[in-house]
């Protein structure tokens, strides 16, 4: 009699496919046993195909898992950078209980999606702080907004960079020196000082940190955002937002 194959039922199988590997060692099978064995787990699947696609659900649950609880401790390892770097414009209510932050690229299509949903979701609830991080992550084109728009925090303040922020997101067109220096014209700021400033080492070293930041969170696209202890990476619709706010206040 072999040690191990009889014909195996499809429960007996199931129940052995299921132990850890120190349970089974199939280097003590002869050939013989071997090919039965693989016999009976092909003719298993063969019979039973949904056990391959629960088992991938399994696998990308439990990865899920994982992935969520390595941002966790990624955020909390490296809070002090991603809520309070000194340098991010902070808006919103700066007293608020929830604080979102953001990464973004200005010619992120996403991004700019992102930008109502974001809007409508500090106009429903007061008592949110958002932080704005720049990482220009799509190009050359993408570095001189962000440049830009730092610039104008710099010269000119919070309020400014939130409407160049704004600006700058629903801009559809090139993105140039002279177009941006229209922009800040038309905000009233001043063009001439904010584009003396974008190749400043000030905005290059906020550029250089929040890149830096983002390599050790492992993000790379945006937008993502970072809810209380959560990293939320791609797209999210108003309504998304709103349940995670509401599910982190408990």
């Amino acid at each position: 009699m072999p040690r191990l194959f009889a014909p195996v039922s499809a429960v007996v199988l199931a129940a052995a496919l299921a132990l850890p590997a120190s349970a089974m060692d199939l280097t003590e099978l002869t050939e013989a046993e071997r090919a039965q064995f693989r016999a009976e787990v092909r003719a298993y699947l063969m019979d039973n195909p949904q056990v391959i696609m629960e088992a991938v659900e399994l696998l990308q649950s439990r990865e899920a898992e994982a992935q969520a609880q390595a941002d966790v401790n990624m955020v909390s390892d490296n809070a002090a950078a991603i809520f309070d770097d000194g340098y991010s414009w902070v808006g919103g209510n700066p007293e608020g209980d929830i604080t979102l932050v953001e990464f973004l690229d200005y010619r992120c299509g996403y991004c700019k999606r992102a930008h109502g949903e974001v809007a409508k979701l500090l106009e429903t609830d007061g008592n949110i702080r958002i932080i704005v991080k720049e990482l220009p992550i799509l190009g050359e084109d993408s570095v001189l907004a962000s440049r830009f728009a730092i610039a104008t925090k710099q010269v000119e303040g919070g309020d400014a960079y939130k409407a160049m922020n704004d600006a700058l997101m629903a801009y559809s067109g090139s993105i140039t020196v002279p177009a941006m220096r229209r922009i800040a014209e038309t905000l009233d700021l001043d063009a001439d000082a904010i584009e003396a400033r974008m190749d400043s080492e000030e905005v290059t070293q906020e550029i250089a940190q929040t890149r830096a930041l983002a390599q050790t969170l492992q993000i790379s696209g945006t937008p993502t955002f970072v809810v209380h202890d959560e990293m939320l990476r791609g797209y999210l619709p108003y309504d998304q937002m709103r349940a995670i706010v509401d599910d982190k206040r408990g």
